[in-house]
């Protein structure tokens, strides 16, 4: 039975994906740094939510979202499809290691990805999920390779990780000649601490803007995050 979340201007049906449509997801989509033209890469597209952002947000770019999974790779392109945008979205469905090897370096303006997240712990029964949340088929270092290898010297990576895993990600970008250009530390509520990093990185070193949002204030979502995510939620 299929399902899925309207949002304004289009409609994501995630049936099949292990990760299904997500506040992280729509939290990043909103707070990228994204190129106005050129080529955006979503890497680990799952339902496509990322890809149907930015194509919403930058009305000229030209997307590529790239997935391992069969199903979530289908529900993407049925997707991408049905948006107003489906003549610029292309689904690959490709590890994107091996995908890798057929690119030429610098040859990408921007990358937006919600990766898998967990180096370790209890891993979900479901293959799809599994590969969606943990980091056993896509590690963190590859990652950051990828990134090194495809972003143009302008370029700007965009990616969503629990605090931890994204502290460790930044210590881990040195060595990949990425820094981080800009973070946005996110609390469910005011009086709990941050459980998530929105980071931006780029191969230009620059001082890193620090941000911070709290979903939920005073019983309904925060000033903030209706101002962010406005354009895409029906109901801010």
């Amino acid at each position: 039975m299929s399902r899925g979340f309207s949002f304004k201007q289009f409609h994501v049906n995630d049936y099949g994906c292990g990760m299904p449509v997500s506040t992280d997801g729509v939290l990043l989509g909103a707070w990228a740094a994204l190129p106005q033209q050129g080529r955006l890469l979503d890497i680990g597209t799952g339902s496509g939510l990322l890809a149907l952002i930015a194509a919403q947000r930058a009305p000229i770019l030209s997307i590529e979202a790239i997935e391992i999974d069969p199903q979530a790779a289908n529900a993407a392109r049925q997707n991408f499809a049905a948006s107003p945008w489906h003549e610029r979205l292309h689904c690959i469905e490709q590890d994107i290691t091996l995908w890798l090897q057929s690119q030429p370096s610098k040859s990408v303006d921007g990358i937006i990805c919600n990766p898998p997240y967990f180096n370790f712990g209890q891993q979900a029964e479901s293959q799809h999920r599994a590969t969606a949340r943990h980091t056993d088929t896509f590690t963190h270092q590859q990652l950051l390779h990828t990134l090194e290898y495809l972003l143009t010297e302008q370029g700007i990576a965009n990616i969503i990780l629990p605090t931890y895993e994204g502290e460790c990600l930044i210590a881990a970008a040195k060595a990949f000649n990425l820094h981080c250009i800009a973070r946005c530390d996110v609390q469910t509520t005011e009086k709990k601490t941050p459980i998530r990093l929105l980071l931006q990185l780029s191969k230009k070193q620059q001082t890193c803007l620090s941000q911070h949002i709290c979903i939920h204030k005073d019983g309904d979502y925060s000033k903030e995050f209706k101002a962010l995510t406005k354009d895409f939620y029906l109901k801010m």
